[in-house]
């Protein structure tokens, strides 16, 4: 019961990610929090996002409705301002850092906007624990496939966020720093399905930027339940990344598409693109290690962790060009999230 009467701050708490983790925490599932703290820059999200709790009347077995105007606290605030935030590290015990600017073109022609979020964002956080008297017991960071040799602004910024995040265990030894990095979430703001779901509506044309891209595919059920295993199982400075399936993004379009006729146009890659995505690279092979349906990467630095792995768990680096869903597969995981009807 990793939130029973804990007080949990979600930061970029009402994106997509944000949304779901509240639904689930809310269940009870996992205990019945104290607060909730949704911490987000997005006015007019936290609009809509109050209303909806506010408009639910009855108890459903999805959702612990019935108390949540006493735990659910919304807040405006931006990360990449120290004092914004530090209200709210200081109240809580629990620390989901969901907040980032994440697309990559954006970043690429954005990129101090990419640092001041995704870099400057995590470290307030680190610093408001440091410089404080906090309850703060545990915080997870949520990391990308993309901070994997990363070619691109927003992969490098994630990528030293993951080593912000490890080393803060050595700065505050009374709180546990873990990521948790994984690849594209369905149906999430910015997924490419979502973006095939209105070219389909629109008539087409489909559009990829090159036929060879692969790319990791999860639920957002499945990101939230990774968030919660890591808080739950991760020791300091460990990153949790899950076993995934990975797709061949023109299959996906093509199985979207089914039997109607639209177009797919081919528009070359974008700033920044990679063709695969790696999870675990070959650099981090010797420290990771397999945990039920998790790989887990143990911290680089020796003071956080001295131990040894006699056996890692991957001969070689994780890429989403190894092992693509065949197309019926892909149908199947889209039916199961409702994301075929166009």
């Amino acid at each position: 019961m990793i939130f029973q009467n804990k007080t949990v701050l979600i930061t970029g708490g009402t994106g997509s990610l944000g949304n779901s983790l509240v639904r689930k925490i809310m269940t009870g599932d996992l205990g019945i929090p104290k607060k909730v703290i949704i911490f987000s820059r997005d006015e007019d999200k936290q609009y809509l996002m109050r209303l909806e709790w506010k408009n639910i009347k009855v108890a459903t077995d999805d959702v612990l409705y019935h108390d949540a105007e006493g735990i659910l606290d919304f807040r405006i605030g931006d990360i990449r301002e120290y004092e914004s935030i530090l209200r709210s590290v200081k109240e809580a015990e629990i620390v989901i850092h969901a907040a980032a600017l994440k697309q990559v073109p954006v970043c690429e022609y954005f990129p101090y906007e990419s640092v001041k979020t995704n870099l400057l964002g995590v470290q307030n956080i680190i610093r408001a624990i440091a410089e404080n008297e906090t309850r703060v017991e545990t915080v997870i960071a949520v990391s990308t496939d993309k901070a994997c040799k990363p070619v691109n602004v927003y992969g490098m910024c994630k990528a030293i966020q993951e080593r912000l995040v490890i080393e803060a265990n050595l700065r505050c030894p009374n709180t546990k720093f873990i990521c948790a990095r994984y690849g594209n979430v369905a149906a999430s703001r910015g997924s490419v399905i979502l973006l095939f779901k209105e070219q389909i509506k629109n008539g087409g044309p489909v559009t990829i930027t090159t036929k060879e891209m692969t790319r990791f595919l999860l639920t957002l059920n499945t990101a939230c339940n990774i968030i919660f295993d890591a808080i739950r199982l991760g020791k300091a400075g460990d990153i949790y990344v899950p076993d995934l399936p990975s797709a061949k993004i023109v299959d996906l379009a093509e199985v979207m598409i089914g039997g109607r006729k639209i177009d797919i146009e081919y528009t070359g890659i974008r700033p920044g693109e990679k063709i695969h995505e790696i999870l675990v690279s070959e650099e981090e092979i010797s420290r990771t290690v397999k945990k039920g349906n998790y790989y887990v990467i143990r911290p680089i630095l020796q003071e956080i962790w001295r131990g040894e792995i006699d056996m890692p768990a991957l001969a070689k680096e994780l890429s989403s060009a190894d092992r693509t869903m065949s197309k019926s597969e892909l149908k199947d995981f889209l039916e199961n999230e409702r994301l075929l009807k166009c």
